[in-house]
């Protein structure tokens, strides 16, 4: 049983038992008034029950929140110069990613990490390439004030002016409630919502995985069997019908941007130098991983433990086709590129993970394994690469959470 399994496990084991005492999930006791229930499609190849069990007690979705979320989310006054938003380097026309290397921010400014996808973000163990917070909420916040993201000077500057744009106060007040509801923790909660609702699934494979042979090619299905074989991927781009996410939301040194010859142990000491004076705080660490040279360190820079220099979490594959370029520096190309770098054994360094080996894969099995890889890309999620599909605000909006059809599955939060 791997990590999200056991994950999965515990939960409904502890919705079970507060079931059973008439609680609900973070129940008190008190009846809480009943919030206008939520309704999304759940693509195929997603539990629906994983779903729902990932909603915060405390984050309660609703259509009003979703919405006020998907706004905020394309918002570009939450920057200090009105220029850059969450979707300008979570594009939907990307895969909700940037099409960019390493992201750009206010000014221009360049960081030096490739941006993630926001789609089934919702389901990582811990967000970040690093894993430095747990939560969609906990994400939202660090971007905000990091100075070559959204640079703004501090969340309190960040609820200030929100709470200067009337209409977005009378949201909040809809949504939340209170005498002050616009603060920094309900906007993370609001765009956190939206993003729950960011599902990728319905791909050819989950087809072909539901029982229709011919969803994907011949060249797709030998590229299968190489992705769980000779090509070793699926040791850590793990994969099962409870765990569909093609990851093992672990940390892992293959070789990027760790260059055998690279001297680490200066950064290293300031780091450790950074913890005794105890300056090495949440927006500290957050600026660091932005750093050319600090961002190198990887996981390193959270657990501050050996084993971990130049490890860095297992990406997801699905989009892989529409979310490059690759690695989190961005530093693979294409597909293929990333195809060779493993073929080859990745790069040599010290702390590379004994998994990483050569492979000795022929032109035809990197073909198949491409092949492969392609077909994990959601209809949706191309459709909304395309522009098919329209998700910011405004009169030409349609269709702001994904309801999949084929295959798709209703749940209620």
């Amino acid at each position: 049983m791997n990590g999200w399994e056991m994950r999965r496990t515990k939960l409904l084991a502890l919705g079970l038992v507060l079931a059973g005492f008439g609680l609900g999930l973070g129940g008190t006791g008190a009846t809480p008034p009943v919030p206008q229930k939520f309704q999304i499609q759940i693509p195929l190849g997603i539990p629906a029950d994983l779903w729902e069990l990932m909603i915060p007690a405390d984050n309660p979705m609703t259509e009003a929140k979703v919405a006020l979320g998907r706004d905020l989310y394309f918002e570009k006054r939450l920057s200090v110069d009105n220029t850059v938003s969450c979707a300008t380097c979570h594009d939907p026309r990307f895969a909700f990613t940037d099409g960019k290397s390493v992201s750009e921010g206010v000014g221009g400014k360049k960081g030096a990490r490739n941006a993630p996808t926001v789609l089934n973000a919702m389901f990582n163990e811990e967000q970040f390439w690093d894993g430095r917070v747990k939560t969609l909420e906990e994400q939202v916040l660090q971007p905000l004030i990091n100075p070559v993201e959204m640079a703004m000077p501090s969340h309190d500057a960040v609820v200030a002016k929100v709470r200067g744009i009337p209409e977005y106060v009378r949201r909040f007040q809809e949504v939340f409630g209170g005498p002050n509801p616009v603060t920094i923790e309900n906007i993370a909660k609001a765009i956190a919502a939206f993003e729950r609702t960011l599902l990728s699934g319905d791909s050819p494979f989950d087809r072909f995985m539901a029982g229709n042979p011919n969803a994907i090619s011949e060249a797709a299905r030998r590229g299968w069997e190489l992705f769980k074989g000779k090509a070793r991927c699926i040791t850590c781009h793990e994969f099962n019908p409870s765990s569909p996410f093609f990851t093992d939301f672990k940390y892992h040194n293959i070789g990027i941007g760790m260059k055998a010859t690279q001297n680490f142990e200066p950064l290293v000491r300031q780091i450790q130098q950074m913890v005794q004076e105890n300056r090495l705080t949440k927006e500290a660490l957050d600026r660091l991983a932005l750093t050319e040279g600090f961002s190198e360190l990887g996981r390193f820079l959270v657990t501050r433990q050996p084993k971990d220099l130049g490890a860095f979490k297992t990406s997801p594959l699905r989009d892989i086709e529409l979310t490059a370029p690759y690695m989190h520096d961005g530093s693979l190309k294409t597909l293929r590129e990333v195809i060779d770098f493993y073929d080859k054994g990745g790069e040599p360094n010290p702390n590379l993970d004994g998994g990483i080996v050569k492979l000795n894969l022929t032109e035809q099995e990197k073909a198949d394994l491409e092949e492969f890889l392609k077909s994990l890309t959601s209809d949706w999620v191309r459709r909304v690469a395309r522009g098919e599909i329209k998700l910011a605000a405004g009169p030409t909006s349609e269709n702001p959470t994904p309801r999949l059809a084929r295959g798709s599955r209703s749940a209620r939060r």
